[in-house]
Parts: structure tokens; C-alpha cells; sequence
């Protein structure tokens, strides 16, 4: 195999790949034998005809598609490594004519990864932004703590805000009761924004036992269009009542809560952990500050094919984030009533930066040499089979060839940009 590059222009690239006669020969022979079998050709047992006997009922060139297929993938994996080029996408293939004997030509087009060129990267001047922990800080913790574990219990008074009712309710648009507006025992807290704006204020003042009627008027971006707009009355009955119970903020609630016997032990904790995440936050605007000045000295030429294909990562994140809340991306998109082009053109910008940034911290990693030690993937996989929950050997057979270079890339990435951290100034 030889190959050669024959245009490159700004991010394409097209080659021309030279296979041996003698090596497609080997490809055809290899697709007859996978193939035969869906011959039957007369005076022959299925799958039992010759391969010449085949290509002269169907012609020599029933197996060049099959052995395009076998040979291509390794030859071009050959030529791109042989020009040194970094594909970002698949390969556009064109084969010109296939003569019995001779050696075959590909053209290949493939859109590579583009140049860049640096600017300054060391050096970089930032400030440091300190985040202070305060008495404060940790008493609204601390008030968190005693919000949630709050238990309700059930009250005769007037509603009033923030309390839980347990409601049925019915829709109407005129006197047509509507399709979805109707449930009985249904759970509700007073000031949530659960329900349509101006439902949940009507129900301030009402009683256990009542039924009243609740005017509103439906958003004109509400997702129901035959409801969008229009004015409703939903004719609502109270069942229960119920309020918030606070616990005590002393030991015993300490002991409840953690694993402290006091509430100062308790309190002196979360402060240390508060500490401990202002610091990393300190560290994680510094590191963002550095990289977006070194990229702010950057000009690429990003593929589009680059930013539709962080868009499609970004649009993965997402869906697994959603499924965390029981919900998937187009019961998302139905419900938002977002368009799949509008929401991918919203993440357009961010998957540009996000990009540009890869490139650039990889650039930076091959000039200065920045290297991965294989004890420090090692360590990595551990973590991961920490996180897990898996057996460190299990988890290392779960483990594609491409997380493995995943995992590298990711901690070459990191060091990156310790790299850049060490040397820059920071105020």
C-alpha cells in the first residue's frame, strides 16, 4: 500500500490510497468466502460453487464491494498514519474502476483536525477571586438541614402560604370541563409555582372542607395550545391542611442528622467542608480565568463537523442528566416545546468553546511534552471503580480500547492545565 496526499485545503484533506493487485486479490478471495454460501448456482451443492463459476454467472466484480470492505479499513488506517492527519469525521470513499489484475485505487476525503497555532500561554495574568466562609454561611446550612427534615403534620386554620394541601380539582374553559385538568387528592404546597400562576394564591384563606372556585388564565407559551391563553375556573375542595414542624437546633438534632453528639461539633464540620469547597472553587475560576485568556490569543478554523459532533456529546449529558428526573430528551423537547434544530443551535456557541479549548490544551500538551505515566491511569481506573461500586478487575474488562485512550486523554488534559497554572501570575 502507498499512499499520497493529493489537496489539502483548510480542513479537508483527500488521498489517494494504492492497494497491491495481489493484496485486493486477497480481499475478493476472503468476500468469496464469506459469500458463497448465498450462491446456488445450478450442478453445485449451496455454497459449494467455485469462485469462478460464480464470477462467470454474475461477473468478476460480484465480490469487489465485499473486498472494498475488507481491505479498505485497514489500508486507510495505514495512509492516515503514514501523513500523520487526524481525522474528525468518517471517510468519503471513491473507487475508480476495478480492473482484474492491476492495482486498485481509492480517493479518500476526510476532514482533519485543524492547525493551531499559539499564542502566548505562559505567563498568563489572573486574579484570584477568595470565597470567605462566614458564621452566616454555615447557619443557612445548618437551616437546610432542619428544613429537611421537617415532618408535616395536619392543622385546622386557614390556608396560608407555604403550607400542603391535599386538593381535588376540576378544569373548566366555559362550560366545558378540559382534557388533564382534573385530579382528586392531590398534593400541593402553597407558593411552589406547582400549578399556574394565581392558582395557588386563590386557596390562601380557604378552609378544610370548602370548595371554592379558582379563576385563572392559562400562559400564552403554555405547552397545551388548545389551552394557551384562555381564560379557566376550576372548581376546587380542600381535604387536608397541613403545616411544617420544625425540630429543635440542639444536640439531639445533631445526633439525628450526623454523626456528631453536639451542635457546635456539627456546625465546626460543615464549616470545614465549606472551607474545603470555596477552595476548589477558588482553584476551578482560576484555572477557567487562565484558559480562556490563553484562548482569547487563539485563532482556529474549527470543522463545523467538530462542533455538530460536541453538540451531539453535549445532547447525551443532557439526556442522562433528565434521566435522573425520570424524564428522556423528547419528552423534554414535547413538553418545552422546543424544536431539536433550535435546541442544538442554543448549544451551537458553548460546543464552539468547548472545542477550541480542547485543541488548544491538546496543542499545548505536544509542545511542552506533557505525558501520561501508565501508574497514573492505573490510579484513574481505580477511582473510577470506586465510584462505581466494581471490583477494580471487573471493572478493567468493562473497559473499551477508546476509554481507555478516554481516560489518558482526560488526565493529560488535567495536567495541562496544572501546567498552565504553574505558570502564570496570579493575584
Amino acid at each position: 500500500m502507498s499512499s499520497t496526499v493529493m489537496k489539502k485545503e483548510n480542513n479537508e484533506v483527500t488521498l489517494k490510497i494504492v492497494v497491491p493487485a495481489a493484496d485486493f486479490e486477497q480481499g475478493i478471495q476472503k468476500s468469496y468466502n464469506k459469500m458463497r454460501k448465498r450462491f446456488n448456482i445450478p450442478g453445485f451443492r449451496k455454497g459449494k460453487a467455485p469462485r469462478k463459476i460464480i464470477e462467470l454467472n454474475y461477473g468478476v466484480e460480484v465480490f469487489y464491494e465485499e473486498a472494498i470492505n475488507e481491505v479498505f479499513p485497514k489500508v486507510y488506517i495505514d495512509a492516515i498514519d503514514e501523513q500523520k492527519l487526524e481525522p474528525v469525521d468518517r471517510p468519503n470513499l471513491d473507487v475508480e474502476d476495478i480492473v482484474k489484475g492491476e492495482d486498485v485505487v481509492f480517493t479518500v476525503t476526510v476532514t482533519v483536525k485543524p492547525e493551531v497555532a499559539l499564542g502566548d500561554y505562559k505567563g498568563i495574568e489572573v486574579e484570584k477571586k477568595e470565597y470567605n466562609v462566614t458564621d452566616e454561611d454555615v447557619e443557612k446550612e445548618v437551616e437546610g438541614l432542619r428544613e429537611r427534615n421537617t415532618r408535616l403534620i395536619a392543622v385546622e386554620r386557614p390556608v396560608q402560604d407555604k403550607d400542603t394541601v391535599i386538593i381535588d380539582y376540576a378544569g373548566f374553559v366555559g362550560d366545558e370541563q378540559f382534557e388533564g385538568g382534573t385530579a382528586e387528592n392531590q398534593t400541593l404546597v402553597i407558593g411552589s409555582g406547582q400549578f399556574i400562576p394565581g392558582f395557588e394564591e386563590q386557596l390562601i384563606g380557604k378552609n378544610m372542607g370548602e370548595e371554592t372556585e379558582v379563576n385563572v388564565t392559562f400562559p400564552e407559551e403554555y405547552h397545551a395550545e388548545n389551552l394557551a391563553g384562555k381564560e379557566a375556573v376550576f372548581k376546587v375542595t380542600i381535604h387536608e391542611i397541613k403545616e411544617k414542624e420544625y425540630p429543635e437546633l440542639d444536640d439531639e438534632f445533631a445526633k439525628d442528622v450526623s454523626e456528631f453528639d453536639t451542635l457546635e461539633e456539627l456546625k465546626a464540620d460543615l464549616k470545614e467542608k465549606q472551607e474545603k469547597t470555596a477552595k476548589m472553587r477558588e482553584e476551578e475560576e482560576v484555572k477557567d480565568a487562565i484558559v480562556k485568556k490563553v484562548a482569547e490569543n487563539v485563532q482556529i478554523d474549527i470543522p463545523e463537523v467538530m462542533v455538530e459532533h460536541k453538540i451531539d456529546d453535549m445532547l447525551n449529558e443532557f439526556g442522562y442528566q433528565l434521566q435522573y428526573q425520570g424524564l428522556n430528551l423528547d419528552t423534554y423537547l414535547q413538553y418545552t416545546g422546543t424544536k431539536m434544530e433550535d435546541m442544538r443551535e442554543q448549544m451551537k456557541e458553548e460546543a464552539q468553546s468547548r472545542v477550541k479549548t480542547q485543541l488548544i490544551l491538546e496543542e499545548i500538551g505536544k509542545v511542552e511534552k506533557i505525558e501520561v505515566a501508565e501508574e497514573e491511569v492505573d490510579q484513574e481506573i481505580e477511582k473510577y471503580a470506586t465510584q462505581y461500586k466494581m471490583e477494580l478487575d471487573k471493572f478493567k474488562k468493562t473497559l473499551r480500547p477508546s476509554d481507555m485512550e478516554g481516560i489518558e486523554d482526560g488526565l493529560r488534559v488535567r495536567k495541562t492545565i496544572d501546567f498552565l497554572v504553574e505558570n502564570a501570575k496570579i493575584a
